[in-house]
């Protein structure tokens, strides 16, 4: 009886170097998968050019920094690597790229798994399994509207948000990371068609290569203050970002069209450096499923991206009057050229903006643009 051996690397792109771990099949139809040891850095896959020939450096722009208070607050920095996938197997018979009719599913502890395929075509599916240090998940996946293709998405917080009124009147919880890889047609067939004999292992060999990407996006935002003396003294820990995308789709890694805003925590960090000026800097870190309509893994460069909506992100402040102010910011222009997710920095400075004389949160906005554009305000009493 000859044996057969398939081998499936799963690769995340890692500065140019690739492993490519191994799936073996053995006995005919006895497959036995090996998935990759996936290396996931910050870095890499914040590597992009935000304009043509532009490479960007979000190291030069982030200057909250991260500590070990920050890890217990918001978690790690970057994305972190993998344990355990989810895989779902879809049977097409002899019809390549064919409905899918039923799925085999299977949890993977670990980088192994064996499995039994008939001869044909077959579609595969693979996610990692999402792990959370304090058992609490926000992701939901829908495998049951369509065969076809899987859906992520959340659910909405208890925080109120204007952005998207009146379809929705609240923010969203942010997804975990959540990397997936999608391969169609994949033929195993009894004559060996693309499979190639191994002298060492003395089997037939196919290798068939999928690249594990990363479908929801790391935004680190910042609100440097300048000039501060006291007057901003904390925030209430939360803030928002508006004009993200609801759901995404792990087959083809689209986000879905519906916007909506993610809630996510801040914090404020005293005597920081920006280029040698001292500084308080509102820190905070937070996922999406990245700009509606938009497949980010598939665009070059922001020129790319298609995008109605507008991004806005609000933080609450407390001052050393005991008051409080919203201060809304309009980010469009960031969001949009850091579509992988990215730094966004807005900037203020205290002495030209008035301490609130009565508190209330949402009852005093300050629209604030940007402060390379001069640091012009708008005030909503």
């Amino acid at each position: 009886m000859r044996k057969l051996l398939l081998l499936l690397a799963m690769m995340a792109l890692l500065g140019g170097c690739m492993r490519e771990p191994i799936l073996h099949l053995y006995d005919e139809e006895e497959i036995e998968m090996d998935l990759p040891v996936i290396d996931l850095d910050l870095e890499v896959y914040w590597d992009y050019e935000i304009a043509f020939g532009v490479i960007y450096d979000w190291r030069a722009e982030w200057f909250y920094g991260w500590d070990d208070n920050d890890s217990r607050i918001f978690g790690e920095l970057g994305y972190t690597e993998p344990t355990a996938f989810n895989l779902r197997r879809y049977y097409t018979a002899q019809v390549p790229y064919a409905p899918h009719t039923g799925v085999i599913a299977s949890y993977i502890e670990g980088t192994h798994f064996q499995g039994q395929y008939d001869w044909g075509f077959w579609d595969m599916l693979v996610w990692n399994n999402i792990q959370t240090i304090d058992g609490v998940q926000s992701l939901i996946f829908d495998e049951a509207t369509s065969l076809d293709s899987v859906t992520a998405y959340t659910n909405p917080s208890m925080t109120p948000s204007r952005y998207q009124a009146p379809r929705y009147t609240r923010s969203f919880y942010a997804p975990e990371p959540l990397f997936s890889a999608y391969e169609q047609a994949i033929e195993i067939s009894s004559d060996l068609k693309g499979f190639v004999f191994n002298e060492e292992r003395n089997a037939w060999v196919r290798t068939l290569k999928m690249v594990l990407k990363p479908i929801t996006y790391i935004y680190l935002t910042q609100v440097i203050i300048h000039h501060n003396k006291g007057r901003i003294t904390s925030v209430d820990g939360t803030a928002n970002l508006s004009g993200m995308a609801r759901t995404t789709n792990l087959n083809t890694g689209c986000a879905g069209n519906d916007a909506i805003t993610v809630y996510y925590n801040v914090n404020l960090k005293n005597n920081c450096d920006k280029n040698g000026e001292t500084v308080d800097i509102i820190g905070g870190r937070l996922m999406t499923f990245g700009i509606p309509g938009n497949e980010a893994n598939a665009l070059s460069r922001a020129s790319d991206v298609h995008d109605n909506n507008n991004h806005y992100m609000d933080v609450t402040m407390q001052f050393n009057n005991g008051m409080d102010s919203t201060f809304v910011f309009n980010v469009t222009d960031q969001v949009r050229k850091r579509y992988k997710g990215g730094v966004i920095t807005v900037e203020l400075d205290m002495d030209t903006i008035p301490i609130p004389q009565r508190p209330g949160g949402s009852g005093f906005d300050a629209v604030v643009k940007d402060f390379e554009d001069g640091g012009t305000h708008e005030f909503e009493m």
